[in-house]
């Protein structure tokens, strides 16, 4: 089979691999989707995320969706032709993590897309079968792949605890940010506003839901936002950018006794922080960590309103133009939103 392999920064290459038939417990997956991560991007242009250095060769891709090809030995509930988001993160269930309900925090967590188990950016994978999800009927397999970013945004929902009419500012228009602004939309948010560098970008955040749109190149954000609401501030605030000092911009946006919801990634390993402003409002600061128990109801979403979703999607590529893909992503060319790629094209 064909395997997409990150050997050095910003450098793919096409191998072969051999495709070896699924174990006690697993099925093999024909990959037909994969979505091209944020946190694939910083692997692909920083050589490693946060503070972790790639081990290459690297093979990356954790947004994936497939159809079941052969199952293996003890086996049951999935058969071969069933159409599948696979969920990239496997679970001990018996850490205390596990065991208090945090699975994304497992103690043992095995994540396809890192070092020590070979994501997604491949033809055929042997996945264990409590990591399939049915594609609900009427989700195709591009579309499908929105469910695992999604499910974060899920998650860094739940930290929010938005309630009906609450005002929020989101920094950063790409999937995810765009997504966080779906989902506050949906979940009653009143007035909205996304932080956004880049033109085709903030346009798609007033597409999906933004009440106003800023560029922080051109003004102060916060200073704006703290006039727009008569120097109150806004409740919530979601960090989906994590760059250009954007967690302190939150800070200074928010209101007294406000939430700071950080989903972005850093660059840096250290990042600072203007602890006084934390301090002074009483701000409580969330950091979302992947998803847990979101993925199932991040499908039901994407099956219930997929016209919300369908702007997000602006490219897809076959394997073999996976360099092109993360090159164009990592230059915000050509309006890109989100790219999937296609390996089976």
């Amino acid at each position: 089979m064909r395997i997409a392999e990150l050997f050095e920064r910003r450098k793919f290459r096409i191998v072969s691999g051999s495709n070896e038939d699924p174990g006690p417990g697993e099925v093999q997956v024909r990959v037909e989707a994969v979505g091209i991560c944020g946190s694939d991007l910083h692997e692909f242009s920083e050589g490693g995320i946060g503070g972790r250095p790639c081990s290459y060769p690297l093979v990356m891709g954790h947004e994936p969706t497939g159809v079941v090809v052969k199952t293996g030995p003890a086996v049951a509930g999935c058969f071969p032709g069933e159409r599948a988001a696979i969920e990239p993160a496997v679970y001990c269930y018996r850490c205390e993590f596990c065991l208090a309900g945090y699975h994304n925090l497992c103690a043992n967590m095995r994540f396809y897309s890192s070092p020590d188990e070979p994501g997604f950016f491949r033809e055929f994978v042997n996945v264990p079968v409590e990591s399939i999800l049915p594609l609900p009927d009427g989700v195709g397999f591009v579309e499908g792949t929105l469910f695992e970013p999604l499910a974060v945004v899920l998650e860094s929902m739940k930290l929010a605890s938005l309630n009906p009419l609450e005002t929020a500012v989101v920094f950063g228009a790409g999937p995810i940010g765009l997504m966080t602004i779906l989902m506050l939309k949906m979940r009653g948010a009143g007035r909205i506003w996304a932080v956004e560098p880049l033109p085709h970008r903030r346009e798609m955040a007033r597409a999906v839901g933004a009440d106003a749109v800023l560029d922080p190149h051109e003004a102060d954000p916060a200073r704006q936002i703290l006039s727009d609401t008569d120097g109150r501030g806004v409740d919530v605030a979601m960090d989906c950018a994590a760059r250009e000092n954007s967690l302190n911009l939150s800070m200074r946006a928010l209101r007294k006794g406000g939430r700071l919801v950080v989903t972005g990634i850093p660059s840096d390993i250290e990042v600072p922080l203007e602890m006084h402003t934390a301090r002074r409002k009483g701000l409580a600061i969330y950091n979302t960590r992947r998803s847990n128990h979101t993925s199932k109801p991040a499908l039901e979403l994407l099956a219930r309103h997929p016209a919300w979703f369908q702007p997000i999607l602006t490219h897809t590529f076959p394997l073999d133009r996976i360099q092109y893909a993360f090159q164009m992503l990592e230059d915000y060319s050509d309006g890109a939103g989100k790219a999937v790629i296609r390996p089976q094209s």
